[in-house]
């Protein structure tokens, strides 16, 4: 049937409507080519469903005309016949569409996801085209040709086309302002970014493309030297294929080698440094999901390290870090998950309370638990030797998600100041009939080394908890959780519950009186002085914190806030020890023994924190004065 020659609008809503998506999509406008690519390889699969046998070579051509100022998106696809046009480009489901985008007007994080809703994908292209043409051939049998044309989204004209073969060409006429569209590296790059993946290939061509010489062989003719004889001949450039149509993740696990995975994670994520370990993803049933989730190197880097989870849907890049569908947490890992059923734009409004996501995000976050556990449990040594890595990871998802910390409690590790490794339950097992029940740990092993040392000689382990989440990770599990789970960290430095043992030395010496003379000496008159029995007889004393205190200014710091708070210190004085044994001989108000007071202070102070400015030249000042009077006997 004769193509009937038309002339209208597209909907009586589309002057309201199109002024809006070209406002709201003003800073994501490259997603046009995205839309296009993508229908054009929506339109292939079609005609391949309808014709199952065909042996034609499928592909989407994008041709950049620089100096014809046009982009002409090309596929081998179904068509459209004359009436397919008037209800799939005319007939646009404006219904609704006025009201849906009033809802978001005040909501600027939501600008680009209209796209997508009631048919509007398309339209997309004419936020860079001062026109549009579309040149469309159905493949059902005696189609004619059409020729569709409009100029801003809401007139349109219809007459017959030119197309000999079915399918589909959309010829945008890019305006002057949006002219960065007409550079090839531009169009390259987008084409990589949303299009790297379709399912079948892209292709594209730089029309203006000048001839280039090339040496190309002469038969099978050799030169005097053996080398294959050839001739220098002018070549046009060949259109380059952009896209992977068989990524990595959409391959089975057991089809993959390490090498792959390990090549795919460079390419991607411009990562040159090896992934620890990677998941692989592929489900059928219930939903369809596929991708490969990497872990990157963490260590100590956690606060300002930025991992990359790739969403697509159906091959077809959608965007970075969508925290609907993929957990926050899981946002350190790098990785792509492919979601086929997911329309190519939502609002994430829908996406937060749609089932169906929230059933992926699950399964997501227990693939991932799976594999820590099965690390943890059938290859322990390489487990542990990842752990430092990793660590960051694992009690940052267990804070922010308890479902995941019910699934990995029993892989998650300490690391001890013997270099060994122990899970929660074997740090009790082994330690807490020797200590008050705490689990006893270092946030510096060099610097607090007199403190641990007092720890390790009577048996006890001590855990290491240096990274930026640990701080909120012990208050985790020290206030979340079953009762079972709850357990108690305290720093060498905290207190000497776990350190006190009975000895007979020093039992005749005054606490009060001792408190008393240091508290002179230093002139702090609210310090608590206490006297216990320490397992070095060497040792003349620590200063203690409360661990709740310390933990609060330590994070108060790391976020900005000093607030003044004041120190909470507890002098604890070794009555084994003989230095202390002899001050509390000596007149309290000799200047010698306020001296050797002090220096008994700062040196303990020291072993837990470095002192101050004022103090340390204080301390040397002191030090000086005490090795000169030794020295002169």
């Amino acid at each position: 049937m004769a193509v009937r020659n038309e002339k209208g609008s597209v909907s009586i809503e589309a002057q309201n409507i199109m002024p809006v998506i070209k406002r709201w999509l003003y800073s994501d406008k490259d997603i046009f080519l995205r839309e296009a690519v993508s229908n054009a390889c929506d339109a292939i699969t079609k005609f391949r469903m309808l014709h199952p046998d065909s042996e034609e070579a499928m592909t989407v051509s994008v041709a950049v005309d620089k100096e014809k100022k046009t982009i002409r998106i090309s596929d081998t696809g179904i068509g459209m016949t004359d009436e397919e046009v008037r209800k799939y480009i005319n007939q646009v489901a404006f219904s609704g569409a006025s009201e849906f985008m009033k809802q978001f007007e005040d909501k600027p994080e939501e600008k680009g996801d209209i796209i997508g809703h009631f048919g509007l994908g398309f339209y997309s292209v004419f936020m860079v085209s001062d026109q549009v043409e579309i040149e469309t051939l159905s493949s059902g049998e005696g189609a004619e040709p059409v020729h569709w044309v409009s100029e801003d989204g809401m007139g349109f004209e219809i007459s017959e086309g030119s197309r000999k073969e079915h399918g589909t060409d959309i010829i945008l006429h890019i305006s002057e302002e949006e002219k960065e569209f007409l550079e090839l590296w531009k169009v390259r790059e987008v084409l990589n970014r949303y299009c790297g993946y379709m399912a079948y290939p892209v292709m594209l061509e730089d029309v203006n493309a000048k001839p280039v010489e090339k040496d190309v062989p002469v038969g099978d003719e050799k030169n005097e030297d053996g080398t294959p004889k050839t001739e220098k001949v002018m070549e046009m450039p060949k259109p380059q294929q952009i896209n992977d149509t068989a990524p990595l993740w959409l391959k089975k696990p057991a089809d993959c080698t390490d090498d792959e995975y390990k090549s795919f994670y460079h390419k991607v994520f411009m990562d040159f440094d090896d992934p620890l370990f990677w998941i692989h993803l592929n489900v059928d049933y219930p939903f369809n999901l596929k991708g490969i989730l990497y872990f990157p190197k963490l260590k100590n880097d956690f606060g300002t390290h930025e991992g990359q989870i790739k969403l697509f849907a159906g091959q077809v890049f959608v965007a970075d870090n969508i925290k609907e569908v993929i957990p926050e947490f899981l946002m350190l890992l790098k990785g792509v998950i492919d979601c086929p059923d997911l329309p190519l734009n939502v609002s994430r409004s829908f996406l937060q309370n749609d089932g169906y996501v929230k059933k992926i995000s699950a399964h997501i976050t227990k693939k991932v638990a799976d594999k820590l556990n099965s690390l943890m449990n059938t290859e322990r040594e390489t487990y542990e030797g990842y752990w430092d890595d990793i660590a960051p990871f694992v009690k940052y998802g267990a804070i922010k998600d308890k479902k995941f910390y019910d699934q990995v409690k029993g892989s998650i590790l300490l690391k001890k100041t013997d270099g060994k490794y122990s899970t929660i339950a074997e740090y009790r097992a082994a330690n807490f009939d020797k200590t008050d029940k705490k689990i006893y740990y270092t946030n510096d092993e060099k610097r607090q080394a007199a403190s641990v040392k007092l720890y390790t000689d009577r048996g006890i382990e001590v855990a290491v908890m240096n990274t930026l989440i640990d701080g909120n990770f012990m208050s985790f599990m020290e206030y979340e959780g079953s009762e079972d789970d709850r357990v108690s960290f305290a720093r060498v430095d905290a207190d000497i519950d776990g350190l006190k043992e009975e000895s007979e030395e020093g039992k005749d010496l005054d606490a009060e009186k001792l408190q008393k003379l240091f508290r002179g000496a230093l002139g702090k008159d609210n310090l608590e002085v206490k006297l216990e029995s320490l397992g070095d007889a060497g040792m003349t004393a620590m200063v203690t914190e409360d661990e709740q205190m310390r933990r609060y200014k330590e994070m108060s710091r790391i976020y900005g806030q000093n607030f003044p708070m004041p120190d909470s210190f507890t002098l604890v004085l070794n009555r084994r020890n003989e230095t202390v044994r002899a001050l509390a001989e000596r007149d309290p108000e000799d200047e010698t023994t306020k001296m050797l007071c002090c220096q008994v202070y700062d040196l303990a102070r020291m072993a837990a924190q470095p002192l101050e400015a004022g103090e340390i030249t204080a301390f040397l000042e002191r030090s000086r004065k005490i090795l000169n009077m030794v020295a002169k006997g």
